[in-house]
């Protein structure tokens, strides 16, 4: 079981320390920043990631996930795959970005490697005046 150190830095002081240190690699700086954990045996690891979010979002732009996420712990991915019935699935997080209704038609326009949706105006009928 590894334990952090100390308490790594953080906001301003972490953004200064960082600039200091600008010459060494980013491993090295988190790590004199303290972000890392002794393990067994007195191993140390550096904690990348941690410190990576941490000088984000000291400089104004936090990555929080649970944003992003569909209400049913799913984060959107925005890939999708063939279904084995052939079906491709898009999901209701992107539907519902994109105010999509049940019932919305899309033209399907083939590529060499993509496939296009086009959203049909169903405002009008097939003579091309309004209801």
């Amino acid at each position: 079981m590894t334990q952090p150190v100390s308490n790594p830095l953080t906001g301003k002081a972490l953004l200064q320390k960082v600039k200091e240190l600008s010459h060494l690699s980013r491993r090295e700086t988190a790590k004199l920043c303290g972000y890392y954990s002794v393990g067994k045996n007195d191993q140390v690891r550096v904690n990348l990631s941690e410190f990576l979010e941490a000088v984000l979002s000291a400089s104004g732009t936090p990555i929080g996930t649970d944003a992003s996420k569909d209400g049913r712990g799913r984060e959107p991915t925005y890939r999708v795959s063939v279904h084995k019935n052939g079906q491709i699935v898009i999901g209701s997080t992107y539907t519902e970005k994109m105010g999509l209704l049940p019932g919305d038609e899309f033209e399907i326009k083939l590529g060499y490697k993509h496939i296009q949706l086009i959203k049909l105006d169903t405002s009008e009928d097939s003579n091309g005046s309004a209801p």
